[in-house]
């Protein structure tokens, strides 16, 4: 007699749970989600590679012309390396939807325009 009490009380209450992936709550303030490089800010000094825990952030080549690559599957999303850049170059972003069936996917290439 209890769960039928239970069952008529909650049935006429709005479910707790979202249906996501249609319905989505706004991210949370200070998520810190997918990288973003900028490179006309960056002078490849190689402190955000330097300084990642993880090892997860790879800097090929040196000053100017310096180019980044960031391994996601490593990556713990710590925000150290948007701390210890010195330009702002690197930022993190809000987009928490990361997920890839293919690894290779999950390799972050930034490269600089060449002019």
């Amino acid at each position: 007699m209890s769960m039928e009490k239970e069952l008529i009380r909650h049935l006429l209450k709005k479910p707790v749970t979202l249906r996501y992936p249609f319905e989505k709550l706004p991210p949370v303030k200070g998520l810190r989600g997918k990288h973003v490089w900028d490179s006309e800010r960056c002078v490849g000094c190689g402190l955000c590679a330097r300084d990642c825990p993880s090892s997860a952030i790879e800097m090929i080549g040196k000053g100017l012309t310096a180019e980044l690559k960031i391994y996601l599957g490593r990556c713990l999303f710590c925000g150290q390396c948007e701390e210890g850049c010195p330009r702002d170059a690197i930022r993190l972003t809000q987009l928490y939807e990361l997920a890839e069936s293919d690894r290779k996917n999950l390799i972050l290439e930034f490269k600089r325009e060449s002019t």
